[in-house]
């Protein structure tokens, strides 16, 4: 009798996984929504989205856009993302994660008007 285990993960647990990877790295103030196809839309019932996973061949693209603080180091932060969400995602699913490219879609200013 063979015991294996086959894991099916949705599209949008992944988004949320990498999500909250994303949000975990300093300098990151959360994802920013990304406007995304109408296909996905609809399939999606958002159309805006932070992250955007596509499983290509059983490996897994990852797009994140992201808002950073302004005295952030931009590049330290997204490499620092790209690591991060690439960890958390292969770690939790066992599936091996081709790319995670990180999008710096805006700049949070809050802090410098206080």
């Amino acid at each position: 009798m063979n015991n294996q285990t086959e894991l099916s993960v949705s599209t949008e647990v992944l988004e949320k996984m990498a999500e909250i990877a994303a949000c975990e790295i300093d300098g990151v103030n959360g994802v920013a929504k990304k406007a995304i196809d109408l296909k996905g839309a609809i399939k999606s019932k958002s159309i805006v989205k932070g992250v955007k996973v596509e499983n290509v061949n059983g490996a897994i693209d990852i797009n994140v856009y992201i808002c950073v603080d302004s005295k952030a180091k931009m590049r330290e932060v997204a490499e620092r993302v790209q690591a991060n969400v690439k960890d958390k995602i292969q770690t939790m699913t066992g599936t091996a994660v081709t790319r995670v490219n990180v999008n710096i879609e805006d700049i949070d200013f809050a802090e410098e008007k206080e």
